[in-house]
């Protein structure tokens, strides 16, 4: 089983928006600190957002400031990734990875493809 499960990707126009999600099935996620990630071919992984668990400091890569919020709902176990303003450079893969203390779990990755 993947630790961590990412949806809500998909094909977008240029300036469209998508949300996307990431859920632990088997735990809970309220105690880390979850990253989004995004990897487009011919390119290494790089961060796009983090969130740390309760009310901690949130950051954004520079590349998405003002167009992608980070937000996180315990009682749903999920963390999002709203988009908005998308860009043809914003194609790729999306990865969440949770981290606490000393364990680190990533998910599948969901494709988001910005193209008109």
């Amino acid at each position: 089983q993947v630790p961590l499960v990412e949806s809500g990707g998909g094909l977008v126009q240029p300036g469209g928006s998508l949300r996307l999600s990431c859920t632990a099935p088997g735990f809970t996620l309220d105690y880390y600190l979850i990253g989004w990630f995004r990897q487009a071919p011919g390119k290494e992984r790089e961060g796009v957002s983090c969130i740390s668990s309760g009310d901690g400091p949130i950051y954004y890569a520079d590349g998405v400031k003002g167009r992608f919020t980070i937000s996180r709902d315990n009682a749903k176990n999920t963390v999002y990734l709203q988009m908005n303003s998308l860009k043809p450079e914003d194609t790729a893969v999306y990865y969440c990875k949770a981290v606490y203390q000393w364990s680190a779990y990533w998910g599948q990755g969901t494709q988001v493809t910005v193209s008109s």
